[in-house]
């Protein structure tokens, strides 16, 4: 017999749909220079392509009124204390302090003015920040991930997103990593077990439906 894909093995079990909410908000993660600055330690190729991708779909939640919330990462140097074992499994991240330009926004799709930055020192955009109280606050259901990496912080954020009981949707295009496999590994899995990964269209025309 011969095996079978993990699309078929997963079918009727794994991969039902959850859709878009009422009320969303974009969460822009960790679009850093480090990831799409050749020659840098965390350079990711797809993240170059998913920060592109990422600018109209951006543009289309702030036409619409939807909240941009963004993420970044910053150590306090010299000890990384705040960076805790993540930073001992990943000292690579040691980049991520003050005054490194590998740890500034990538310019095309930095913070405007009124949008909220949360600092993180791990993985998920929730673990030990606001994000959690601040989207029940405003009535927020739906959760749009876009950022990197997809294996990285796009999947524990979603993990985390839907135990929060959010609508966790993660926009194919939008994301990125250093290496194909696992980056379509874990869209895979976030797709079949945590959210609905979807192409940016669909999400734009969400966006619109809501402005309209």
């Amino acid at each position: 017999m011969a095996p079978q894909s993990a699309t078929d093995n997963y079918q009727g079990v794994w991969g039902n749909r959850i859709g878009f909410g009422s009320k969303p908000a974009i969460l822009v993660i960790d679009f850093m220079q480090g990831y799409t600055t050749e020659g840098a330690p965390l350079f990711a190729p797809g993240v170059v392509s998913a920060v592109a991708e990422s600018v109209e779909l951006i543009a289309s939640a702030r036409q619409a009124g939807i909240p941009v919330i963004h993420t970044n990462i910053r150590y306090s140097p010299g000890s990384f204390a705040d960076g805790g074992m993540w930073v001992k499994k990943a000292p690579v991240m040691k980049d991520m302090v003050d005054g490194n330009p590998l740890a500034e926004f990538c310019p095309q799709v930095a913070p405007i003015a009124g949008e909220i930055v949360l600092t993180k020192q791990y993985a998920s955009a929730f673990f030990g920040t606001s994000l959690a109280p601040m989207l029940v606050t405003q009535g927020i259901d739906t959760l749009v991930l876009i950022g990197c990496s997809t294996s990285g912080c796009i999947r524990a954020s979603a993990v985390d997103g839907v135990q929060y009981g959010f609508r966790t949707i993660v926009v194919r295009e939008c994301v990125g990593d250093r290496h194909s496999a696992p980056h379509e590994a874990n869209l895979f899995d976030i797709d079949s077990k945590y959210g609905d990964v979807v192409h940016k269209s669909a999400a734009i025309d969400y966006f619109s439906q809501l402005k309209a």
